[in-house]
């Protein structure tokens, strides 16, 4: 177990980083908790707790201990005062020091930290949590119904119902409907936001109550709270109540939204560890050269032709964080549906990217076969935003699946660019021109070259006259040259078309007669940033 695995669970839940991290491939063998009064024996690679630390004289005798024991990762909670010292005193160990966030306890850092150790999935079925089946939500509803003699569910929070208590009968029909379909159905959520319930119920501590007034349909009342783990909301706990709750029960939900924390922690680590896992063994497959083989047996796909996929959500059309949350569900999505139709498939979320690889029967009828199957995935993932694929070349040698990783990425760029709802799947074969006309475009932008010619001439006509000859030239040439196809897109007469024509040859000495020409026209409309931002707009209007 490496730092930066440890780090990737915990590390934005319940650490912040006081120093740089150096290594983050350092090896991790335990996790100790530090005694200022006692001669303790550090082990090599062990995390530190710095529990009693308080002052210099202590932070120097951790310190000292810690480096020469090849101890180089301490985590802290004292004074702010000492943060200062402590982080100059580390740096000069090699020691890079972390602080436990706010409201997060140091036994549970320091189980799960173990528990991630002694278990790469990071849930230990033979350990309990306070009583309770380590990383059992059900056990956990179970117990918080018990308590309080009402149906429970634990919910994230996106409404997902990750488990529920026995005794859901005795609830409502929106409960049922939830339990059914594991969502809180899209009509509550929505009077939920509504009613600004999320936000009351994210910014306290204390349980929430709310009763939703929807014609025709008995709800009882319903009693929730937030799941946190130091700072971040991991979900929520919900009670269908007949009546208020009291403070006993009050109480009741607080202490057990502390123990569901810990439990839905430790499933996280375990999902998350597995995840990358396989995304490890994925981006190895998809490197090729030497370990390419190893990953894929690893990942149990036998040896034949191989297709490679990439799948991505529009960035235009959601914000950088729904994008990143919404490549993640789908990626989540796919693999459950891969699990049960074609296990022989994998795919893994790499960057912001859903790479993938899939074994065909051979490679003329693999094209196919591929395009129809990452058709599917397209349709069943884009239901909530706007989803496309690209299938990269098949090979039979695991050397080459660097190359169709690359050809996957540039033919979902081209669907992503293209903006066509209705032509959201392509294979590099098929839209290999389009590519290099945005590597051409890429290659513009990255030199910032200072493009010049009658085109550009044209443009900047354009800009002084308020003219729009560059939009005439760009359809015509579309249109092949066709005068009245092309005066039709532009809504004017073809002899208007044609005096136009005559006219911005005559401006730039552009000559159309030349095929060269127009070829050179057409290729900078294509591929100058700055012309085909302005003239798609122009054209999309």
């Amino acid at each position: 177990m490496t730092l930066e695995r440890i780090l990737d669970d915990l590390g934005s839940t319940l650490l912040n980083p006081l120093t740089t991290v150096t290594d983050p491939h350092q090896a991790v063998t335990g996790v100790v908790a530090f005694d200022p009064h006692d001669d303790q024996i550090i082990p090599a690679g062990a995390i530190v707790l710095g529990i009693g630390l308080a002052d210099a004289a202590g932070i120097q005798r951790c310190l000292g201990s810690m480096a020469a024991a090849g101890a180089h990762v301490l985590i802290v909670r004292g004074p702010g005062d000492l943060l200062e010292t402590l982080s100059q005193a580390a740096h000069g160990h090699g020691i890079c020091v972390f602080t436990l966030v706010s409201g997060a306890s140091w036994t549970q850092l320091s189980n799960l930290i173990n528990s991630l150790l002694v278990d790469p999935r990071g849930v230990d079925d033979t350990e309990t949590i306070d009583g309770l089946p380590g990383g059992d939500l059900f056990a956990v509803a179970n117990a918080i119904g018990s308590l309080l003699g009402a149906p429970i569910t634990i919910e994230d929070r996106n409404s997902r119902v990750l488990a529920f208590s026995t005794g859901q009968d005795a609830a409502d029909g929106p409960r049922i409907e939830t339990i059914l379909d594991r969502q809180v159905p899209d009509e509550y959520t929505r009077r939920l936001q509504s009613a600004g319930f999320f936000t009351k119920l994210y910014s306290s501590v204390d349980p929430v109550s709310i009763r939703l007034d929807v014609d025709g349909v008995e709800i009882k009342n319903r009693v929730a709270i937030a799941v946190r783990a130091g700072g971040e909301i991991l979900g929520s706990v919900w009670a269908a109540l007949p009546n208020e709750i009291d403070e006993e029960g009050a109480q009741i939900f607080r202490d057990m939204a502390k123990i569901a924390a810990l439990h839905m922690l430790r499933l996280r680590a375990g999902d998350g560890l597995d995840r990358r896992l396989r995304a490890d063994l994925l981006a190895t497959a998809l490197e090729g050269g030497d370990g390419a083989e190893y990953a894929i047996r690893k990942l149990g796909v036998e040896s034949s032709p191989i297709a490679v996929f990439a799948i991505g959500v529009d960035p235009e059309v959601t914000s950088q964080l729904d994008e990143a949350i919404e490549t993640q569900r789908i990626a989540d999505a796919i693999n459950v549906y891969l699990a049960a139709v074609r296990p022989q498939a994998s795919a893994a979320r790499l960057g912001g990217t859903i790479f993938g690889i899939l074994p065909v029967r051979d490679v003329v009828a693999g094209e196919d076969q591929t395009q129809r199957f990452v058709s599917d995935l397209v349709a069943r993932a884009g239901t909530r935003v706007r989803v496309c694929g690209g299938i990269g070349p098949i090979v039979t040698d695991s050397r080459d699946l660097l190359s169709a990783r690359e050809g996957a990425r540039r033919a979902l760029r081209v669907c992503l660019d293209r903006r066509d709802r209705n032509d959201s799947v392509a294979m590099l074969s098929q839209v290999y021109v389009d590519s290099l006309l945005l590597d051409l475009s890429d290659q513009v932008s990255m030199r910032r070259d200072q493009l010049s010619g009658p085109v550009h001439r044209l443009h900047d006509y354009d800009l002084r006259n308020h003219t729009d000859f560059v939009l005439t030239l760009d359809t015509w040439l579309t249109c092949m040259g066709d005068v009245s196809k092309a005066a039709d897109l532009l809504h004017i007469h073809a002899n208007t078309l044609r005096y136009r024509l005559r006219r911005l040859a005559e401006i730039t000495d552009l000559d159309l007669d030349d095929p060269d020409a127009r070829f050179a026209a057409q290729l900078l409309l294509r591929i100058d940033p700055e012309l085909t931002s302005e003239y798609a707009e122009t054209n999309a209007g």
